[in-house]
């Protein structure tokens, strides 16, 4: 009898561990979560901020499932703080303006040249000779930012800050306070193309009626390697007005650049999944902000200390475009966003969870993701030897369901489980459908 009965109580906690599953699994399809992202928005009134609410209105309308919450920040140093305190999930930051030490760059936004601007026939022909001058700095949201790029340039030339006076004059006037002599310079820094540069050289050519000169940077390469916000950036002849050209050679200049910056515990597929999401709308995006046309991806190579790439965003880019990321970016992110809660936490009170272990549980995960993927051109015997594996992975699954894992980790495994199977039993019901259309064809044919 009792030979009998042991095979059916296995049975039954089997049938039972299945049952929860499957309910775990419509609970969450019923449910349809979704994941919330914080970002900061950058100075009130700046291109940045409205970048940013261009690109939350893009991503929502094509994620509904992923919603952004705005945190308003007096500056770019208040963004940089607020990921350093894990307040956020995605920073706005200016590389030279505070970059928080738990930062990494998801996607560089643009990249702003700093350039000095003089009226024609000016002596000055170094930094140096700003000395005991006046520059006229144009208002706006990083105006005193503009400003503190300019002391660190000059401290790299031995020019005490105090030496050179300041004054902030409205865009609209700047002609007029180099043609009125209350300043010798301009400080202007934007892209390179439309922006602040191109409108303060033809505001300057305007006022004076003559060809304005960018100001030579020979050390550009030394002054980024002793400051790590600044780079070094061409700038080719004409940059910044075509006839006659402005600048009349090819340069070096300085530049800092405007990043989306996420904490170091984001879990690699949600910031590659976000830097592909940017990427791949950033047609749309233009349409929305111009802004949006200085997009790119950081360099995997480059060895700057400062703001360095996100190890998910240099897999991604390394391993190219990733078919399954078109159709399951929702459940990423539903997965993702509460691990890289858990992350941030772990990162707190390190230690108390096993690493290694997580990095196993998230390999499961993500191979029931790409088990989903496959699936969907998979050939026959292909789908069989997918069903196998698949069953394989449930049952560890289960037995992590059974053992009593963290609510976070329960919905990750159920919905990548829910993935898997729903694409295996897709392709296999399209596998048959084109077997019985073709044993038709053949009875036509016959």
């Amino acid at each position: 009898m009792l030979g009998f009965r042991l095979p059916r109580v296995v049975t039954m906690l089997l049938a039972g561990a299945f049952l929860v599953t499957a309910l775990v699994l419509a609970g969450l399809y019923l449910w349809s979560p979704q994941a919330t992202l914080r970002i900061t928005t950058g100075p009130n009134g700046g291109m940045a901020q409205r970048f940013v609410s261009a690109f939350i209105s893009s991503t929502e309308a094509a994620h509904p499932r992923v919603r952004f919450e705005t945190v308003t920040v007096p500056d770019l140093a208040a963004s940089s703080k607020a990921l350093e305190e894990l307040k956020v999930n995605i920073a706005l930051v200016r590389s030279d303006v505070s970059p928080p030490t738990n930062g990494q760059s998801l996607l560089i936004l643009r990249r702003d040249v700093l350039a000095i601007v003089l009226p024609p026939g000016s002596p000055i022909e170094s930094f140096g000779q700003l000395s005991g001058k006046t520059v006229a700095i144009p208002t706006g949201p990083v105006q005193n930012e503009n400003s503190h790029a300019l002391d660190l340039i000059l401290s790299y030339f031995n020019v005490s800050p105090g030496a050179v006076k300041r004054i902030f004059v409205d865009p609209a006037k700047i002609g007029a306070a180099l043609r009125e002599k209350r300043a010798a310079a301009v400080l202007a820094m934007g892209p390179i193309g439309p922006g602040q540069v191109v409108d303060v050289v033809a505001a300057v050519a305007k006022a004076t009626r003559g060809t304005p000169s960018i100001l030579d940077l020979d050390e550009a390469d030394a002054i980024a390697k002793r400051f790590p916000g600044f780079e070094e950036i061409d700038i080719p002849k004409g940059a910044f007005k075509a006839s006659p050209a402005i600048p009349d050679d090819d340069g070096k200049g300085i530049a800092v650049s405007y990043r989306f910056v996420v904490p170091t515990t984001m879990l690699n597929a949600v910031a590659g999944v976000l830097a592909r999401s940017i990427l791949k709308t950033k047609a749309k995006l233009m349409a929305l902000t111009p802004m949006a046309s200085q997009i790119e991806a950081p360099d995997p190579d480059e060895k700057n200390p400062i703001l360095p790439i996100h190890p998910g965003v240099a897999a991604y880019l390394s391993s190219g475009d990733q078919s399954f990321f078109d159709a399951f970016q929702t459940y990423l992110y539903v997965i993702g966003i509460p691990l890289s809660v858990i992350g941030s936490a772990i990162a707190l009170i390190s230690g108390l969870v096993s690493n290694r272990k997580l990095r196993k549980d998230q390999e499961k995960i993500f191979r029931l993701l790409t088990i989903g993927d496959e699936a969907s051109n998979a050939s026959p015997s292909e789908l069989e030897a997918l069903q196998r594996e698949f069953k394989t992975i449930l049952e560890t699954c289960v037995g992590k369901l059974a053992e009593g894992s963290s609510e976070t980790g329960q919905a990750a495994v159920s919905l990548a489980v829910d993935h898997a199977r729903r694409s295996i039993e897709e392709r296999r019901a399209e596998l048959g459908r084109a077997s019985r259309q073709a044993g038709a064809e053949a009875d036509l044919a016959s």
